[in-house]
């Protein structure tokens, strides 16, 4: 599984498909701007609404569930890549 570091993103997030996989309530302290939030027990009943002709990158607070989240994917044919350590060493922009 590929991975990219908060900082990486922190630079590059306009240019990327974020996929934040943490729960409703967490996302509502805020996300990083643009990133389209999909609960990682949702990932799987969603996973229509993705295109496999883009990347993503999954997000989630410490890296754990994106991983998951992001193996999932990667298994189901889709470009990914997981933000190491999550959104807690993320320093960016968020909304």
């Amino acid at each position: 599984m590929k991975t990219i570091t908060p900082k990486e993103i922190e630079m590059t997030y306009e240019e990327v498909n974020i996929i934040d996989v943490r729960e409703t309530n967490e996302v509502a302290a805020g996300k990083i701007p643009g990133a389209l939030n999909i609960p990682l027990g949702l990932i799987e009943p969603r996973m229509n609404e993705l295109d496999k002709s883009k990347e993503y990158v999954l997000v989630c607070r410490s890296g754990g569930r994106s991983s998951q989240a992001a193996q999932f994917l990667e298994n189901q044919g889709f470009n990914v890549m997981n933000m190491d350590g999550g959104m807690i060493n993320y320093k960016g922009k968020i909304e």
